[in-house]
């Protein structure tokens, strides 16, 4: 019989694979990578701009990422920056009407995937599932910080 520990790691593994090969493939319309969605997506909340330290933020991503990521964007003509200068964290970054067409579109087919890969789960389960799921990211949040304690 599979333990715990084995059954968990499998199950991440498994659902970080599939997801970022889904994202991949819809990023792939837009040449970009499927890292792009976490940005698109996020930036997409945001219709006033968003500056970089706060995108790093919402993205878990640290500032030479996001640079290099809305580097990219930009050259593809999703993102703008506003008041920026010589330096990207001074200003806000905005999506351009293809980003936000992009993002928008981005964002129903990740609805559409999270719905049919939860559909045969009840409301309620999935309420469990959601609250679970967040309960074992800020307990593996704090175990990264502080390390495993001895036993």
């Amino acid at each position: 019989m599979i333990n715990r520990f084995e059954r968990f790691s499998f199950a991440i593994s498994e659902i970080s694979r599939y997801w970022h090969k889904l994202t991949s493939e819809e990023m792939e319309k837009y040449g970009l990578k499927g890292t792009h969605s976490v940005y698109l997506l996020t930036m997409f909340r945001f219709p006033d701009g968003i500056t970089a330290p706060r995108l790093c933020e919402l993205c878990g991503k640290d500032k030479s990422d996001v640079s290099r990521m809305m580097s990219i964007m930009e050259k593809k003509g999703l993102v703008k920056k506003e008041g920026i200068h010589q330096n990207l964290y001074r200003g806000l970054l905005k999506l351009t009407e293809s980003g936000k067409q992009a993002a928008e579109h981005v964002r129903k087919r990740a609805i559409l995937a999270v719905e049919l890969a939860g559909k045969d789960l009840t409301d309620e389960k999935r309420e469990i599932f959601y609250d679970a799921l967040e309960s074992i990211v800020l307990n593996l949040r704090i175990l990264s910080k502080e390390g495993i304690p001895q036993i």
